[in-house]
């Protein structure tokens, strides 16, 4: 019998998403939001994304040997639920509820997912569901997934799990070993999404906007430093002003804030509409310095003896899609190489989760080499797609596809066209690599912002990012690091700003992702026919979807965001559907 392990996630309320591992090998995984059109699918449970993991790899919920899932319950002798009980005193209700009733959240989300595994047809009679704990889930999709046979270092940074917010620990022979863990209210990740609610984003969606505005301002105007600390080996985040609960949340229109009324005394009203300006601007430079800083403090104090030995890191949570931080971590002399799980979120606990467990079993998982591995359609199924749509669209099947959709669309990129670009199977995990993608020419004079009024409507200030072969990579980037996830930024080489400079942001870098061709061969070859019309083998590469919408999945959803777009040029598999006038 094959070891059949499904992954389940949206153990937080957000983020749910499904995984199969069979005999190690991770056959598929998605994210409900895809399928269900709602972005981060907040309250939802993995239903379709499960049923699409189960029909992609043709069995039955009887041949599912486990369910994992990324939550368990904590016993009241761990010190998490005391920690937060004592952090947390000036909410008696909350601090008594977690000693009393601690895994109440837990209790609740297995029923949930029982309800779930029901519609889906397992027995649960005979299903077997193991929980396994939030962040030892984060590690595991981490170091599993890493292919590092070494022994490594592993950290987590995070909301939060049960309690947990830190992770760190080290992974040898396949096993995951823990040193080390914060809890709620002290967490780093806490205090980021905290402060990006204050500067007029959603906690767990905007953290990567305040990201992309830090470059614009100055960190050293403003001290944040009283916000959080790092001393003997604890962190102490300020719930003064952060990570606060109860009566010293800050209140607007009826919406409680994670920020007190103490933050908007110290740093002025919060932040409203799309402008990035003065102080906000700064204030998003500095909080992403203190991040940086205590992350690399903490890193080292735990974590960094096992660096010096052997040079390997695994990272995941949310703290781990901080890609600037991932660019410090790499300039670390005394790192060989930095693996972050390209779905560090909550969506990657479903890959996490399965993952552990198959390890448990005696079965080790593969090296996650790509995240290609979510649903396909054929060219029928485009063409059934356009037959259907309101909008009528004129499509033509280009012939001897893997040699004339690559030519044939590079041209109109170079033309200063950009084209939705939609092949293969989908990406899982938040980044678009050559998939579910709109990809531009990075040479061509104002494209980015072209793409951005008419098509993502998003803030002006966001960059885009680069997709490169992987010949290109170590010019452009000056680093032979592998970078197949857009996972980390790098110093762009000075030539290269100047040929590309749709693709380079203020500061400089980029998020690259440098492609090998046998991931993705027809996007490898698009890039290489840019390199023959342009001279550069590189192509702006941002999503394919609207903002707030999440990622496309099928043809239809191409469809109507096509026609909800400017875009003039959408290409399916083989199928070409141009938009006229």
């Amino acid at each position: 019998m094959a070891l059949t392990i499904l992954g389940l996630s949206g153990a937080l309320t957000h983020d749910p998403s499904a995984a199969l591992y069979i005999d190690g090998k991770l056959v598929a995984a998605a994210e409900e939001e895809r399928f269900v059109r709602d972005k981060h699918a907040k309250n939802r449970m993995p239903y379709e994304s499960a049923r699409f993991c189960l029909d992609f790899a043709g069995i039955k919920p009887k041949d599912v040997t486990a369910v994992a899932i990324p939550f368990a319950p904590i016993s009241l002798a761990d010190k998490a639920r005391w920690q937060y009980a004592k952090r947390y005193w000036y909410a008696p209700d909350r601090a008594l509820d977690a000693l009393l009733n601690g895994n109440r959240r837990f209790k609740r989300y297995k029923k949930r997912i029982e309800w779930c595994l029901q519609q889906l047809g397992f027995d649960l009679a005979k299903t077997e569901i193991i929980p396994v704990e939030h962040h030892l889930t984060h590690a595991s999709s981490a170091y599993h997934c890493s292919g590092f046979t070494e022994k490594t270092a592993i950290l987590g940074i995070d909301g939060k799990g049960e309690y947990a917010t830190t992770f760190f620990g080290y992974g040898e022979n396949g096993k995951i070993h823990k040193i080390k863990e914060f809890y709620d209210p002290d967490s780093l990740g806490g205090l980021y999404g905290a402060i990006t609610e204050y500067l007029g984003f959603e906690m767990l969606d905007g953290e990567y906007k305040v990201m992309g505005m830090a470059p614009y301002g100055d960190p050293s105007k403003y001290d944040f430093s009283r916000l959080a600390k790092f001393e003997n080996g604890e962190l102490i985040v300020n719930t003064d002003y952060a990570n606060v609960i109860g009566f010293r949340r800050y209140k607007e229109k009826g919406k409680g804030y994670y920020f007190s009324p103490k933050l908007i005394e110290w740093l002025g009203p919060m932040r409203h509409g799309d402008i990035a300006d003065d102080p906000y601007i700064h204030y998003a430079a500095s909080i992403q310095k203190l991040f940086e800083d205590l992350s690399l403090q903490m890193m080292d104090y735990y974590l960094g003896d096992i660096l010096k030995e052997t040079g390997k890191l695994a990272f995941a949570g949310g703290g781990a899609l901080n890609v600037k931080l991932n660019q410090k971590i790499i300039a670390r002399p005394e790192l060989k190489e930095l693996f972050v799980q390209p779905a560090s979120g909550d969506a990657g606990t479903a890959i996490g989760a399965a993952a552990w467990v198959s390890v448990q079993r005696g079965v080790p998982v593969e090296k996650m080499e790509h995240v290609y591995l979510g649903p396909e359609y054929s060219n029928e199924d485009v063409i059934a797609a356009c037959a259907r749509h309101p909008a009528k669209p004129q499509w033509e099947v280009i012939a001897n596809g893997d040699t004339a959709v690559p030519e044939r669309i590079a041209q109109i990129l170079a033309d200063g066209n950009p084209v939705a670009w939609f092949q293969g199977r989908m990406e899982f995990g938040p980044r678009a690599l050559g998939g579910r993608s709109i990809v531009g020419c990075p040479s061509a004079p104002g494209v980015a912002d072209r793409i951005n009024e008419q098509i993502k409507f998003r803030e002006r200030w966001r960059p885009f990012c680069p997709s490169m072969l992987d010949t290109v990579g170590p010019q452009m980037l000056g680093n032979e690091h592998p970078a197949p996830f857009m996972t980390f930024t790098f110093e762009v080489a000075e030539e290269w700003k100047t040929r590309v400079p749709e693709v380079v942001h203020e500061d400089g870098t980029s998020r690259a992702q440098v492609l090998k061709r046998e991931y993705n061969p027809r996007y490898y070859d698009l890039m290489k026919a840019m390199e023959k019309l342009t001279g550069n083998g590189v192509v702006l590469n941002t999503s394919l979807n609207r903002r707030g919408e999440p990622m496309i999945c099928s043809p239809t959803d191409a469809l109507n965001m096509f026609y909800g777009s400017d875009l003039q040029y959408l290409i399916m598999q083989d199928v070409l559907v141009v938009k006229m006038g």
